[in-house]
């Protein structure tokens, strides 16, 4: 994970390391492929993004990203639920996009989901075992999780999790990439659509209430990325990555822009191109795009992403959800991370890749299943140890 050291000035995000893609190179990447996302409204925005980026080099639209369940966007096609059903904020609100490029050489799926885990997820996994096998899967789900199953929902959120990488772990092909997407930060007033009216009063009216839900979300983030490590699964840090870009989070303190959005996006591919062990191309960045890195961030040191020190996550205070290694004494300051904010399972192979690069100069490894992991590591324990007293030098 991430963690905070004492005393390290202060430092902005590494942008050197991602790439601005453009259509072109997003149709190479992807050339062949099959990409899976699950999860709720942002993840959604993050599925339309990806279209459009396979079809031009323009940013989403204010009205496509509120849109929720039309019938057509960009090409693609509503298969279920939407539209084509009931439209309401609902726990058993559905919703399935596909698009498929007209060389039919992309095809992406999007399915909506309110819970991690559930016998529709299953459907879901059923769906993908029996159809054609997803080179790519993109997964999120937190702030429904959290907020809409009862007052047991941490727990409930935490096994539901272990469920659900396990049965990804079962269901998916050794080549397939998953990139858990951790949940992006809460504004400080909380009104998105998946609240129940209730909750929205108390929301609204009450800050510190508002304020426990941004601490759950850090806490489920936590768990998420812990458990996804453990499955050798991919994590991408979004919490990080835009902790300090607020000026592009909606009203609602929940939705992004269209800017964020294309900045997730090439967040995600150049670690997708990195997973697959391709080369990308390495440009300044061009004048006259839509967010000049030096400007997408508003850096303030004193700005944090989480929680009011009151809450119980300011400076000095230690926020430990779990087994975290001991904290460093004296005052944390905000906004210093030691990385790398980008975790990495075990590299995939990529057949039928129209790139040859290998990963790291060598050949790639399969991921092994989680059971072949557990053999494994009790046969490790059983070993004597590889080396007794002190290494030489």
């Amino acid at each position: 994970m991430v963690f905070c050291l004492e005393n390290e000035e202060p430092r902005l995000p590494l942008r050197s390391a991602m790439v601005h893609f453009q259509a072109s190179e997003v149709q190479q990447l992807l050339h062949n492929k099959f990409v899976v996302i699950l999860g709720d409204s942002i993840q959604r925005a993050v599925y339309k993004d990806l279209v459009l980026l396979l079809q031009r080099d323009s940013l989403l639209t204010a009205a496509q990203l509120k849109a929720k369940g039309e019938l057509s966007f960009e090409q693609d096609q509503l298969v279920a639920g939407g539209q084509l059903g009931e439209l309401h904020n609902g726990t058993q609100y559905r919703e399935v996009r596909q698009f498929c490029s007209g060389s039919g050489h992309h095809l992406v799926r999007f399915y909506f989901l309110t819970r991690v885990y559930s016998e529709y997820l299953e459907g879901v996994l059923e769906e993908l075992t029996y159809g054609p096998a997803p080179d790519l899967v993109i997964i999120n789900s937190c702030l429904w999780d959290l907020s809409r199953y009862g007052r047991c929902s941490m727990e409930s959120y935490r096994e539901n999790l272990e469920r659900v990488f396990v049965r990804m772990d079962q269901v998916l092909p050794d080549s397939c990439l998953l990139v858990w997407n951790m949940a992006m930060p809460l504004g400080e007033r909380v009104t998105g659509g998946f609240l129940l009216p209730e909750m929205l009063h108390f929301l609204t009216q009450l800050q510190p209430l508002a304020g426990s839900l941004r601490r759950d979300v850090v806490e489920g983030n936590f768990y998420s990325a812990t458990l996804a490590g453990d499955h050798c699964f991919d994590v991408l840090d979004l919490h990080f990555h835009f902790r300090h870009a607020v000026q592009h989070r909606h009203r609602d303190g929940v939705h992004w822009d269209q800017h964020a959005h294309r900045h997730l996006s090439h967040l995600l591919l150049t670690h997708v191109a990195d997973a697959w062990g391709v080369e990308l191309p390495k440009r300044d960045y061009p004048s006259g795009q839509p967010f000049p890195p030096h400007e997408f961030f508003n850096y303030n040191s004193t700005e944090d992403f989480s929680m009011s020190s009151h809450l119980g996550c300011g400076p000095g205070v230690n926020f430990v959800p779990g087994p975290l290694p001991p904290p460093v004494p004296g005052p944390i300051p905000h906004g210093q991370h030691r990385g790398p904010v980008v975790h990495r399972g075990m590299p995939r192979c990529a057949p039928n890749s129209p790139y040859h690069v290998p990963r790291m100069g060598g050949p790639c490894r399969q991921r092994l299943r989680h059971s072949d992991r557990l053999i494994h590591t009790n046969k490790l324990d059983r070993q004597p140890p590889a080396h007794s007293g002190t290494w030489p030098g």
